[in-house]
């Protein structure tokens, strides 16, 4: 559990300089530039969505490494089932949740 939290942490400590460097004026030619709430909001959607392709991806591979050393076994299998259940349940509330985004988005603009 303390492993979840300090990834949990860590993350969000990573995450910090992006969000805190944006700038809403003056923005400099080299660099992205957020001038509008909605371009915010698509900056980040860009960010949670490479990290959650990451993790559905990983999530893939850890299932199938499951299964390849599962070698028959009940109990294995069965893990590795839930594994990849669990996976494709990640990736439903993943798109639901973008889908959820580009709606708002509508309704912004």
């Amino acid at each position: 559990m303390n492993k979840k939290i300090l990834f949990l942490i860590s993350l969000g400590v990573l995450c910090l300089p992006s969000i805190g460097s944006a700038q809403l004026q003056n923005c400099p030619s080299s660099g992205p530039c957020v001038t509008s709430l909605v371009q915010m909001i698509h900056g980040i959607e860009m960010a949670a969505g490479l990290i959650f392709g990451g993790v559905a991806v990983i999530m893939f591979v850890v299932a199938g490494v499951l299964f390849l050393s599962a070698q028959g076994e009940p109990e294995k299998l069965k893990q590795a089932r839930a594994a990849v259940i669990w996976g494709v349940a990640g990736v439903i509330v993943g798109i639901l949740a973008f889908s959820i985004i580009a709606v708002v988005i509508s309704i912004l603009t």
